[in-house]
């Protein structure tokens, strides 16, 4: 008896660590590992990003280890992937703005020095609906690929681009505080 008494607390303790790592957050639920290429990613985190107390969308950054060090996770040189699916629908208008002014924010004399890249990114951008994904994945020596909804729209290569994304969310003013916290797993 005894003995199926400590199993039980076992498979217990073990649900419970599972639920620690689910990937849920306000309804959306991601993937606790995603793979690119040959390297299996682990989400960090989740957060949930608002505008004016709105939700807009909750996004899940994947890395091949978790970490809370931003520097670290922005200028390292390997795979990772931040998921943002959408709980409302914005428009191309909306989101380019967002990133115009988050590039802004965070990573000034990037978005200057890479101008072309930026714009090529801007274009690229399309509305998304409720339900919607944008997926950003980085493949160190090849670049950033951007998609939306599974359709890929552009590559920028390159680490600059990447560092200057992740910035958005994970730099000195990201769109707010818990969605950066969430990201880093916090």
């Amino acid at each position: 008896m005894r003995k199926i008494m400590l199993l039980a607390i076992s498979v217990a303790a073990l649900a419970s660590l599972s639920q620690l790592y689910a990937g849920t957050l306000a309804g959306v639920a991601l993937s606790d590992t995603t793979q690119v290429g040959s390297t299996t990613l682990v989400l960090n985190g989740m957060g949930l990003r608002t505008k004016f107390m709105v939700k807009v969308y909750v996004a899940g950054l994947y890395l091949p280890q978790r970490s809370k060090d931003t520097e670290a996770i922005i200028k390292a040189d390997a795979p990772k992937r931040i998921v943002p699916h959408f709980v409302r629908n914005v428009t191309k208008s909306q989101i380019a703005d967002a990133f115009s002014d988050d590039f802004q924010k965070n990573s000034p004399e990037a978005a200057k020095t890479m101008k072309a890249d930026v714009d090529r990114f801007l274009a690229a951008i399309e509305p998304v609906k409720d339900g919607g994904e944008i997926v950003f994945t980085y493949i160190p020596r090849t670049g950033t690929s951007f998609r939306i909804n599974g359709a890929e729209k552009v590559i920028i290569p390159g680490a600059t681009f990447q560092a200057m994304l992740l910035s958005v969310w994970l730099g000195p003013y990201p769109p707010n505080a818990s969605l950066k916290k969430g990201l880093l797993g916090e």
